[in-house]
């Protein structure tokens, strides 16, 4: 078996944590590898993995790939650039968003591996049967992993709100976070859509499992208007994590980042948002707020 070490511009929540996984750093005298794997995620981070992969082309033979590359990659292997427990059930993205790099690549099925983390870019984009497969494979991982399930990929509400067999398969399954996506202008509807038919399945805002991503800072973006949007957000039913745009520079927006960090920890957000929540949780429509 061959021994790859892989490196990584910057440690996330997703990153492996077994011994062949370096953070940022050169090679020191002890790492030996067969080959080196330079995963990149972000494509602010492709300067620096050009230099990461220069310092340990010495060591092995080197190659640079991941996301940032316009690699969609081949079938995935638990635990090499994910950490394991997470999985990944297809790649690309039929949509065409600005902003993600992903944008407009064939949808391609892969082979499922079980995991309670999913963080497939699209998984409703997929057919139907693949998603039954999904979801039975995600029933099987809670029980192998111990962990509650968690969809942290971001599920498209209007493909959703097309599904109601999946709403409602779902629901059986109890995952403790399933996340939405609030981009642009034209999520907010089917967002509204979704949150009601996710509460008439049984989900309540009470443990705040139904989240979303809501994208901020991006160029010409004001405070007001992102402020807007959250408030949306958890008026449709979901609890909002802010995620401020870096750009190719890997830059936010003056003072965006501040903003984006008090309104994408769950706990702020319940505390410092209580009053436009507490009308959800005495049932009143989403629609009417």
């Amino acid at each position: 078996m061959k021994r790859i070490i892989r490196v990584f511009p910057r440690r996330t929540e997703a990153t492996p944590i077994d011994d062949l996984v370096r953070i940022n750093c050169a090679p020191t005298l002890f790492d030996e590898a067969d080959e080196v794997h330079v995963s990149v995620a972000f494509s602010y981070d492709l300067a620096r993995a050009e230099k990461l992969a220069a310092a340990w082309a010495p060591v092995a033979p080197t190659m640079i790939g991941g996301p940032a590359t316009g690699d969609i990659g081949g079938e995935f292997v638990p635990g090499m650039y994910l950490k394991h427990g997470y999985t990944i059930t297809s790649r690309g993205c039929p949509n065409a968003c600005w902003f993600c790099c992903e944008a407009k690549k064939p949808i391609r099925e892969i082979p499922i591996r079980e995991g309670y983390n999913h963080v497939t870019g699209n998984l409703l984009a997929c057919s139907d049967e693949h998603i039954r497969a999904v979801l039975a494979s995600a029933k099987r991982a809670k029980k192998a992993f111990r962990q509650p399930l968690q969809f942290t990929g971001g599920l498209e509400a209007k493909r959703m709100i097309e599904k109601e067999w999946f709403v409602a398969a779902l629901r059986e399954l109890r995952p403790k976070q399933v996340f939405f996506a609030y981009d642009t202008p034209d999520d907010l509807e089917p967002l509204q859509r979704a949150g009601e038919m996710l509460r008439d399945a049984g989900w309540t805002t009470a443990a705040h499992g139904l989240r979303a991503y809501v994208l901020v800072g991006w160029p010409k973006d004001t405070f007001e208007a992102a402020e807007r949007r959250i408030v949306e957000t958890i008026h449709a039913g979901f609890l909002p994590q802010a995620m401020a745009y870096q750009g190719k520079e890997g830059r936010k927006g003056p003072g965006w980042g501040a903003w984006q960090r008090t309104r994408a920890r769950a706990a702020i957000i319940a505390t410092e948002y209580d009053a436009h929540w507490k009308p959800l949780a005495e049932g009143h429509s989403a629609m009417n707020l």
